[in-house]
């Protein structure tokens, strides 16, 4: 999964983006590698373990059941820093926790379209 926001500034202020076109919008913008004014973020890359045989990911205990729904978002130039993570705590719960940059209207659409393009992963 890849996210891309709006930057902030020194003072932690939203960028504001506001496209005149198509080839301004943050899409095309990552498409055209013109970063400026944007972060970003990735799914963190699991690592494997010999004891269970997978690859698997450090949620501190606040996901407790594996899911192909589970997931942490990184930027890649500080990747244990985890700015987001969602993830199962039973059949019909899901936890999801976040930090700066993100904002809870931004982490609950990441969160909303992880559903989307796994409803039929399970």
């Amino acid at each position: 999964m890849t996210v891309i926001l709006p930057g902030m500034t020194p003072d932690r202020q939203r960028v504001t983006i506001a496209p005149q076109d198509d080839s301004e919008t943050l899409l095309e913008r990552l498409k055209s590698q013109t970063l400026d004014d944007i972060v970003v973020l990735h799914n963190k890359t699991p690592v494997w373990n010999d004891e269970t045989q997978s690859y698997v990911l450090n949620f501190h205990g606040r996901v407790t059941q594996a899911s192909v729904k589970n997931f942490q978002i990184v930027h890649d130039s500080e990747p244990d820093y985890v700015v987001m993570q969602f993830g199962r705590i039973s059949e019909d719960v899901f936890t999801m926790d976040f930090r700066y940059p993100l904002c809870a209207l931004q982490a609950f659409g990441i969160a909303l379209s992880s559903f989307d393009s796994k409803l039929a992963c399970e």
